[in-house]
């Protein structure tokens, strides 16, 4: 439940609240918006059995939240969030772009490819350095020393790093060197990584599962959000249908549901959506007119090399051209994106 204070509500009268229900053993959430505060009320509401919450001094209303998903819903907060990882605003009128290849190869590599995702804007240099495949024998990553050579890219750049892990133990030994944990579409419902990424506090994306509805998906979320983790960034990355002309299907109408139901910001993966290069442009172009807070996009300095996904990235000359794209349709939605350096 939430409870919702009165427009002239002060903060002694917040406070008084936020430690009566901890008192009870419930966890607090306070939402200050730009009207009125709005206090989320975490855990068994057994424990307020005959406590008169609503006579207390500043209190116009109790409301119930009916969603399964508490935490994440907009009834738990209306306002839209806004997630800051290490000064990069992901959901607010700047877009974010993310960029780089699929896995870690070679230091040359990651290199070049961060240069010029760089160059065009990018904000966050993503790269697998785990990489889960559906073949035991198709390339796996080069784990740890991937990690490392990000982190070298990073140092000569700038650029945020935001690489996938796939277990529990990897979350304490990579926390301060990668800058946003990504959980891939395997791993939506791998509850107790989700529980670990949440009590880590690190900013996460976290991506939709191809088969996974949309209240799956936030219910999922609910799990790292528990853990009293609120740096969760959503990732539409396409769904399985019938259609076999790309890898999966778009699925473009998450945005405008996602923001309907949630507060939590939401990017698009058109790399995998489409599973091929040709399809991105078009598709990244699609997502921020549909109102995206960003994109992530697969760059490869030689696509034709790549050690996997090689169909689905694109080269940095045409993530360039992309990029201007972008700034147009960010001006013209009264959006914001610095293209180039």
């Amino acid at each position: 439940m939430i409870i919702v204070m009165k427009p002239e509500s002060v903060e002694s009268q917040i406070q008084e609240i936020s430690k009566k229900l901890q008192s009870l053993g419930l966890g607090v959430h306070i939402s200050k918006g730009t009207q009125r505060t709005i206090i989320g009320v975490i855990g068994d509401k057994k424990a307020l059995c005959g406590i008169p919450i609503e006579l207390m001094p500043g209190v116009e209303k109790i409301v119930p939240i009916m969603e399964s998903y508490k935490l994440a819903g907009k009834t738990f907060k209306p306002e839209p969030s806004i997630i800051d990882v290490n000064g990069v605003k992901i959901g607010g009128k700047e877009l974010t772009i993310m960029a780089g290849p699929c896995s870690v190869e070679s230091r040359a590599q990651i290199m070049e490819a961060a240069l010029a995702i760089k160059k065009s804007g990018a904000q966050f240099l993503r790269g697998g350095a785990f990489k889960p495949r559906t073949s035991p024998y198709s390339f796996q990553g080069l784990e740890g020393e991937g990690i490392q050579l990000l982190k070298e890219a990073k140092e000569a750049t700038g650029l945020q790093i935001i690489s996938e892990i796939t277990s529990e133990y990897l979350v304490e030994k990579f926390i301060d060197t990668i800058d946003m944990f990504q959980i891939g579409a395997r791993n939506v419902q791998n509850f107790q990584l989700l529980r670990e990424v949440g009590r880590s506090k690190k900013p996460v994306l976290f991506k939709r599962g191809p088969a996974t509805t949309m209240d799956e998906w936030l219910n999922a979320a609910e799990y790292i959000m528990n853990e009293g983790n609120y740096n969760v960034v959503l990732c539409e990355r396409g769904i399985r249908t019938f259609e076999t002309a790309t890898r999966n299907t778009l699925d473009i109408s998450a945005v405008p549901v996602i923001k309907a139901l949630s507060h939590l910001p939401i990017i698009v993966d058109p790399s995998h959506a489409a599973g091929k290069a040709q399809y991105i442009a078009s598709l990244s172009r699609a997502s921020i007119a549909a109102g995206a807070d960003g994109l992530i996009i697969e760059v490869h300095p030689n696509p034709m090399q790549a050690l996997s996904d090689a169909a689905q990235q694109i080269t940095p000359p045409q993530f360039d051209c992309l990029c201007k794209d972008i700034s147009k349709i960010a001006e013209i939605l009264g959006r914001e994106f610095q293209y180039g350096s």
